[in-house]
């Protein structure tokens, strides 16, 4: 189907005077970046924020923001990308809801470069300790949460959950992320995925593509000047 439609982009920019930079070849120039994210997005599952100027860095406030150093392509499993399959998903993975469904804390916002600009997190998850008010302990004591961002605006509709995933401080420290805690966010989450885990009666069981070309190394821009490594996992879940 793209080939197609590169074909007929082609033929129509003739109809257009080629003396100098033109319109057509403009309009040319932007349809076929787009066809190609296109593509590219139904291969990989997912659409690099960064070609439509969004980027791998939530934002807290004006200046800094959190990387959002994991995704779930577009080609998991369908139910686990929607809004209630991903909520038991992330529940097969040691997570829950905040402690009596109340936020504590700022909301980030993201952009995706799916045409919606910064949007709200949709969903953030907290380390579910025990059973009975198990989120409400790590909001207390701390560890390990994410919030989490879906790709699906009309630029982008991959159906992608990015996700900003981090390990915390207890309550009395305001709940700064721990020195390296990006990176131990992230590898607490992938190290489940890949494991595999069920939530009743439903497994899942994930693989992942490491990316070290889309988030900065270092922190620069970072929040709390905490040091990340700058790898991306990209997580394609599979129904068991």
């Amino acid at each position: 189907m793209s080939v197609l439609i590169l074909g007929w982009l082609l033929c129509s920019v003739a109809a257009f005077p080629l003396d100098g930079p033109s319109a057509a070849q403009s309009v040319l120039t932007n349809d076929v970046t787009r066809v190609e994210a296109a593509t590219n997005a139904a291969l990989l599952g997912w659409h690099d924020p960064r070609l439509n100027g969004g980027r791998f860095l939530d934002f807290v406030g004006k200046k800094y923001g959190e990387p959002l150093n994991i995704v779930i392509s577009g080609l998991s499993d369908p139910y686990v990308l929607t809004d209630d399959g991903f909520h038991n998903y992330a529940k097969s993975l040691g997570y829950s809801e905040e402690c009596l469904g109340l936020h504590y804390g700022n909301l980030h916002d993201a952009d995706l470069g799916d045409g919606d600009g910064r949007k709200t997190e949709l969903f953030l998850a907290r380390q579910y300790y025990f059973p009975v008010w198990g989120t409400c302990w790590e909001s207390l004591a701390g560890g390990h949460h994410f919030r989490a961002w879906k790709q699906n605006g009309t630029l982008a509709n991959s159906g992608a959950w990015f996700i900003g995933a981090s390990k915390e401080e207890n309550s009395s420290r305001r709940h700064k992320i721990v020195p390296n805690g990006y990176n131990l966010g992230r590898d607490w989450l992938v190290d489940r995925a890949i494991e595999g885990g069920r939530w009743k009666g439903m497994w899942w069981k994930a693989d992942v593509e490491w990316r070290d070309d889309l988030l900065e190394k270092g922190k620069r821009g970072v929040n709390h000047g905490i040091e990340q490594d700058g790898r991306v996992a990209i997580l394609t879940v599979h129904r068991l």
